[in-house]
């Protein structure tokens, strides 16, 4: 029988999911916890991670609204439902990068003006949006008896999209500066207060002057407060898997360990149990079928900026990348530093932590954002049209397959002479970047291995039955005969000829006069 419960794809409001009767993910013991105190909280998580359906549970819990928790754990746990004044802020829906303090004004007094209706504030002339602000907490608290919640969702959002533009990224901040810091002078009339977003700027006023602030992005026990961790998948999503399974003619085990491979890793905490990414999870058992779902809703334009403005070396995510433990949670947006927000924005997770020194080991989460985050940077570091416009992976490796290596490198040749800029100093790394970034991308359809180290080959790629061994040199340094000869003298070829499988030893050179690869020798 085919598997037909309704899943909450695209549904970010817990109330429009219970109402449904779409499937749930218990997230409600976290909520009882988290509210059982009246502290100020935040919480960063990568996008499409669950955000926005925390902060609208935490909302229809404190509303009051008992009958859509029936059957959920804080059912069992709240003795008391009381509707308090909630203040639900979402900074989604506007574009702040191109219309500015127009289009945060506009959407805060929208905001501001359905609240103080609703609540039948009155509005001193004059006022700017943070007195009003102050004004309608404190207004509400004294007039109904109840401390008043305050949720702010993707808190960020403006001062993510002017991360490239100095003077309007600081006018949002001079702007925040005022209006969170209402909620530190409003204390006393605050039920409860949580904020979301993707990273934790030190600069804006609230993580620096609001010091009560408790941060628990990186709390082991709020670490699976959102996404879904292998027990919950487990527990709630079998008969998915199984259809996902007969859909895909895969068994029921291989189809666990191709989602995990794909949207699983994520780690917010040492000690926690990994976390797979819900939108992409759930869009792949409503579509039956693999695919990069939550790369394929955008890789925001901030994180992109920063990587060209740090001319960031890629190469560098090869290995995890060890960092220090005040770097990760200082989460100060340095351009000349990615790696922090890279972290941030879901791209990296935990891998290890160093107690000794403090440190923690940082990469790449799961195959889904490895290969697609690489894809993505190609036309970054490798600017051809060809790459820009109808680049795929796969034509190379066809070629590889079927023995085709004149093919092959005929065609690596003629995309990185395509590319429409004089080769200088500052350009030439962007032909290693390039060599890299393809051979790397062809590794999630066959096996294939990128090194930079000293004593190991450029690259290695094993296709079928063969073996392909290359390396790569610059003109003025070496040639195709050196590089051919290198891989034979210094043995990169032995730990693949020993299992009876073909050898095919590439050697190359690139010329830095003609800006491609001039020529290659085959042995």
């Amino acid at each position: 029988m085919e598997n037909n419960r309704e899943l909450p794809v695209g549904i970010q409001d817990f109330e429009k999911l219970r109402r449904g009767g779409c499937l749930y993910v218990d997230k409600t013991g976290y909520i009882y916890q988290l509210t059982r105190s009246e502290k100020p909280y935040f919480l960063g998580r990568p996008r499409r991670f669950g955000k926005s359906l925390l902060i609208t549970t935490l909302k229809a819990y404190f509303l009051g609204k008992k009958e859509l928790f029936e059957g959920l754990a804080v059912e069992a746990l709240e003795k008391e439902w009381t509707a308090y004044p909630v203040f639900h802020i979402d900074f989604n829906g506007a574009n702040y990068g191109g219309d500015g303090m127009s289009a945060l004004r506009s959407h805060l007094n929208s905001l501001l003006h359905d609240f103080e209706a609703k609540w039948q504030c009155p509005v001193q002339e004059g006022s700017d949006l943070s007195a009003r602000f102050r004004n309608l907490i404190q207004y509400t608290c004294e007039h109904t008896g109840l401390k008043v919640v305050v949720l702010i969702d993707e808190y960020d959002k403006p001062l993510l999209e002017t991360m490239d533009n100095p003077q309007r990224s600081e006018e949002f901040r001079t702007f925040f500066k005022g209006f969170y810091g209402v909620i530190k002078g409003s204390d006393a009339y605050l039920r409860f207060v949580m904020l979301t977003g993707v990273t934790k700027f030190s600069q804006v006023s609230i993580f620096s002057d609001l010091n009560q602030l408790v941060d628990i992005s990186m709390d082991e026990e709020y670490a699976g407060i959102c996404g879904i961790s292998e027990t919950e998948l487990l527990q709630h999503f079998e008969p998915e898997i199984r259809t996902l399974a007969k859909k895909q003619k895969m068994s029921y085990k291989a189809t666990l360990a191709e989602l995990k491979k794909r949207y699983d890793g994520y780690h917010f905490a040492m000690n926690s149990e990994g976390m797979y990414n819900p939108f992409s999870l759930l869009n792949t058992f409503n579509s039956q079928a693999f695919r990069d779902y939550w790369f394929k809703t955008g890789t925001p334009t901030f994180l992109v900026k920063m990587l060209k403005n740090a001319d960031f070396d890629i190469r560098k995510l090869e290995n995890d990348i060890t960092i220090s433990a005040r770097s990760v949670t200082d989460y100060r947006a340095d351009n000349s530093n990615p790696i922090p927000v890279l972290y941030q924005s879901g791209y990296l997770t935990i891998k290890g932590y160093r107690p000794q020194y403090e440190a923690y080991t940082l990469g790449f989460p799961n195959g889904e954002v490895e290969y697609a985050f690489l894809s993505e940077l190609l036309p970054l570091y490798v600017p051809s049209p060809v790459v820009c416009q109808d680049f795929w992976v796969g034509t190379f490796i066809d070629e590889l397959l079927a023995g085709e290596v004149d093919s092959f490198m005929g065609r690596l040749r003629a995309l990185f002479a395509d590319i429409p800029y004089d080769l200088n100093d500052t350009t030439e790394k962007h032909y290693h970047y390039g060599f890299y970034l393809i051979f790397k991308l062809m590794g999630q359809f066959v096996l294939s291995e990128v090194h930079s180290a000293r004593g190991r080959a450029d690259a290695v790629v094993v296709a079928g039955s063969t073996v392909y061994v290359f390396e790569c040199k610059i003109t003025e340094q070496a040639s195709a005969v050196d590089a051919l000869r290198q891989i034979s003298d210094r043995g990169y070829h032995l730990p693949y000829a020993t299992d009876g499988r073909k050898v095919v030893k590439v050697g190359a050179e690139f010329s830095a006069e003609e800006r491609t690869i001039k020529r290659w020798l085959v042995g």
